[in-house]
Parts: structure tokens; sequence; C-alpha cells
């Protein structure tokens, strides 16, 4: 039975924040804060973990992001990357691009790789720009494409890889997520469990952490605004359109429960990151900063701590 009581700190999971939650979707955009504004912003509200992002909105070189982060009091506490795995014809490519945000991810002390799969419309204008739907042959390969990179990522970075679901993208339904999980392997490839990704395509992220506990040790926690979600599936929105129109909402508000998912989390045998991810592309510059403060403030009275680090208990 789930409780909603709040508990003073909860062991075993660490709260953390990302450039998403300052509406940063790209390295570079005429519409997103300047990467130090974002910074001292995260500092301000609370925070002392954060994830890299898009690779090239924080500096890529290891000593200046070592110093841009730590001259705040911030910790580093995965990376961010974009790849298709059911792109043989791209592997090498994204293979070579991946190595750079692993390698940037250990120099900052970071043994999370948060693996973002493409979407199949465009983020800015909705056009599809290909099929939504994987072959028979593209699902045959692509666990053995995740657990070829998580093998290369864990052997020569110390890095896991935690494949994100993503709206618009081939990996999103509670099935495509299954599927994913049962056709790797569980040494190498994982799950980045974002909760607001898996409500959008109608999945039960608490059952999820059930099933799959072994393979969770990476938390995007994120709601969905039902009203929203409901002119998503009416209208066939896409994600960017969605994210305009503020399907993407501040706890306790939409869907998971919050609260939910942090009891769940607080069950699992093992060390997980919990990162705050609210995407809010576009905004004003003025939006981020009073969300961040409240969410921290909500998720810290759920038990939600930033002031430790997961140790080598994290499973994914």
């Amino acid at each position: 039975m789930t409780t909603t009581s709040p508990r003073a700190v909860i062991g075993n999971l660490c709260l953390g924040s990302a450039p998403d939650s300052w509406g940063v979707w790209f390295p570079e955009d005429e519409h997103q804060v300047h990467y130090t504004r974002f910074l001292d912003e995260l500092a301000e509200a609370g925070y002392e973990w954060l994830e890299l992002g898009p690779y090239g909105y924080l500096p890529t070189d290891p000593r200046q992001l070592t110093e841009e982060v730590g001259s705040r009091g911030l910790q580093v506490s995965g990376g961010t990357t974009f790849g298709a795995l059911h792109r043989p014809d791209k592997w090498a490519e994204m293979l070579a691009h991946t190595r750079k945000v692993a390698e940037l991810t250990a120099a900052a002390g970071a043994h999370h790789l948060v693996y973002i799969p493409p979407q199949y419309r465009d983020e800015k204008t909705g056009e599809y720009t290909e099929s939504p739907e994987l072959s028979a042959q593209q699902w045959a390969e692509f666990g053995a494409r995740a657990s070829e990179l998580g093998k290369i990522l864990l052997e020569e970075y110390d890095v896991r890889l935690c494949l994100h679901p993503h709206a618009d993208s081939h990996i999103l339904t509670q099935e495509e997520i299954e599927r994913y999980l049962n056709e790797s392997d569980s040494r190498y490839a994982n799950l980045c469990l974002d909760t607001g990704h898996v409500a959008y395509g109608k999945g039960d992220a608490v059952q999820l952490i059930r099933d799959y506990t072994e393979r969770i040790g990476y938390v995007h926690i994120k709601q969905m605004d039902p009203d929203v979600l409901a002119q998503v599936y009416a209208e066939e929105l896409s994600f960017g359109e969605a994210v305009k129109r503020g399907v993407c909402v501040e706890p306790p508000a939409g869907v998971p429960d919050p609260a939910a998912i942090v009891h769940e989390l607080s069950t699992v045998d093992a060390e997980v990151f919990v990162v705050v991810e609210q995407d809010l592309y576009p905004c004003s510059p003025e939006t981020p900063l009073p969300i961040a403060v409240r969410t921290r403030e909500y998720l810290g009275g759920r038990g939600l701590s930033g002031t430790r680090r997961p140790n080598g208990g994290a499973r994914a």
C-alpha cells in the first residue's frame, strides 16, 4: 500500500536537477539561458547535483567544467546524450559522439550516461521524420546494440548506460520499454526511468520499478498534466507542441503521483539518483527558478535529499 506521509531523509535516494528544468533542449539556442545563469540558479534553488544536459551546453573542457561546477558547490550525477540504436549506418558516428560524452561524464566524476533515442517527429515543427514503428529486424538488433554500447561504456569509462524512454520515440510505451529491457543484457544496458514520459505513453512507472528493480538506478522525476495529455491523444500533437501547451507540470500536480514514485523507490535495495526534469522549452528566463525552488521544497518534504551521493550500489 502506498503511503504519502513525509519522511525526514530517504537514505537510498539522492536528488538532483538538469538543464531541461531551465528550458534547455539544445547545445545552443536563442531561447535558452546561458549556462552560467543555469548553474547560478541551480545552486540558488538549493540543489547540489546536476545532470549535464545536451553535450555542448555546459563547457566540454573537463577542467573548465569542473571549475564551473565546483565553484558553485555542485557535483555531476550523470551525462546526457542522444543517439539512434536502430540505424546501423549511423553506429560509428553515434559511438564516436557517445565516447566524447562518456569521457566528459567520467572526468566530472559521474557514472551514469542518460541515452535518449531520437524522436521520429521534428522537435520544433512536429513533422514526421521517420516511421513511428520499428521493423522486426530493427527490434531484433536494438537490444544487441544497446548491450554492445553499454559494455563499451562500462569497461572503458566506468559509466553505465541508462536508456531514457521519450515521447515521440520508439521507446515510450510500457510494451516498448519492457521489450528493450528483455532483449538487452542487464549487465550493460539499463533504464533511466523518466516517470513523465512513461505516463505520456500511458505506462505505469510504479509497476516498472517493481518488475525491473535490478535495471533501475537512475530516475527522472516528472509529471504530466492529464488534460493536456488528453489533447495529445485527441489531436495527435507532437511532444514539442505538448510542451508549449504546458504538458509538464511541477509536483504535486499531474501524473504520475510523485509521492507514490518516491515511496516505491524508497523500497528498492539500491541507491538511486532522482533528477528533476520539467520540460519548459521555450520559456522566459524568469520562469525556471521559482519552479525549481518549489519543486525542491516539495520533494524535500517527501524525504528526497541532495546532500549525499549514491555509491556503488547503483544498478543502472
